[in-house]
């Protein structure tokens, strides 16, 4: 099985509590992501496309793989920085 998601990638905690918050709220997830994120993804709102088991950091992946489609992550923390993540498609 792989996934589809987007994320906003953010070097700290406090800021993507903040984007967490606004994105309960209803912000536009692509619009955030343009606007904050500092991973090249952003151009595309970012989305990172379709991956499998072992294509990303275990703790980006197991988050990825946990949500339904649509649905929004807590922020996550890797070696990279704080994600907050969206499901936003699954294929066999």
């Amino acid at each position: 099985m792989q996934v589809r998601a987007s994320h906003i990638l953010v070097k700290d905690r406090a800021l993507a509590e903040r984007l967490y918050a606004e994105l309960k709220k209803g912000a536009n997830f692509a619009e955030l992501a343009r606007r904050y994120s500092t991973c090249p993804s952003k151009s595309k709102g970012g989305d990172l496309g379709f991956f499998g088991e072992g294509q990303m950091v275990k703790e980006f992946e197991k988050e990825a793989f946990r949500l339904s489609p649509g649905s929004i992550s807590r922020p996550v923390h890797t070696q990279f920085g704080w994600h907050i993540i969206k499901r936003t498609g699954t294929k066999e």
